[in-house]
């Protein structure tokens, strides 16, 4: 074979992994259809790093490109504010003072948008988290053929009680926390002895964050209604108060 046409063979090759490349590459369109300006974020479990922190008044969006496989999550912080450009945010706070999160997560209470691209049998897995809690509600909508909406649509904080309630300045709920965070027990956090699907049962709790988003995740392995899949190579449209 002449020096040209190994090139030309390489060259190829080297077009194709750029097509498959692109073909598996997924975005992310992150809006806010909130009456108030949030300030997105996202945390990296596993696969490449992506903008971690942005701001978004209300009606814009964002969209993120993200390499497969990859797992994740995305939630939004609200009420931010600080002196000199430090950001603390009432609910979802990443402690890092800036716009961009740079942390193990978001401080509770939060509703949680959680990831795992390219998975098991080339499947995208999606859920809406409340385990650590709710601040504004959230949906995702995938663009792919046959794939499922997931939604908490419901203003979990107008039905939270008060021993679970996260106030701001003015009295109002501004999250409702998970009984997890507040109480700190094992049966509520799935922990020690009730560290099984078997002995994490839902409880009285769990059960109000479920009867108002029935779709999301209401306590650790509320996995029966709380997963959604896809196949590989979609995009999806993540939308806060949609």
């Amino acid at each position: 074979m002449s020096f040209f046409m190994v090139i030309k063979l390489l060259l190829s090759h080297l077009f194709i992994a750029l097509n498959i490349y692109e073909a598996h590459s997924t975005e992310f369109t992150v809006k806010n259809n909130c009456g108030y300006k949030i300030w997105a974020a996202t945390q990296t479990g596993t696969g490449p790093q992506i903008p971690t922190g942005f701001e978004l008044p209300p009606k814009a969006s964002n969209t993120l490109t993200v390499t497969p496989p990859w797992s994740g999550r995305l939630w939004a912080r609200t009420q931010c504010s600080g002196p000199s450009g430090a950001l603390v945010c009432n609910t979802g706070d990443c402690t890092t003072g800036k716009i961009e999160c740079n942390s193990p997560g978001g401080k509770p209470p939060a509703s949680l948008v959680e990831y795992t691209l390219a998975g098991a049998d080339q499947k995208d897995f999606y859920d809406i988290s409340l385990v650590d809690g709710f601040n504004v509600p959230v949906s995702v909508q995938p663009t792919g053929p046959n794939c499922p909406t997931t939604s908490c649509s419901s203003n979990v904080n107008s039905a939270c009680p008060n021993e679970l309630a996260l106030r701001g300045d003015d009295g109002a709920v501004i999250g409702c926390r998970s009984a997890c965070t507040v109480f700190q027990q094992p049966q509520y956090c799935c922990t020690g002895s009730y560290g099984s699907p078997t002995t994490c049962r839902p409880t009285n709790y769990s059960m109000i964050f479920k009867k108002q988003c029935p779709q999301a995740y209401s306590y650790a392995y509320d996995d029966s209604s709380g997963i959604f899949t896809c196949p590989t190579g979609g995009n999806y449209v993540i939308t806060f108060c949609p």
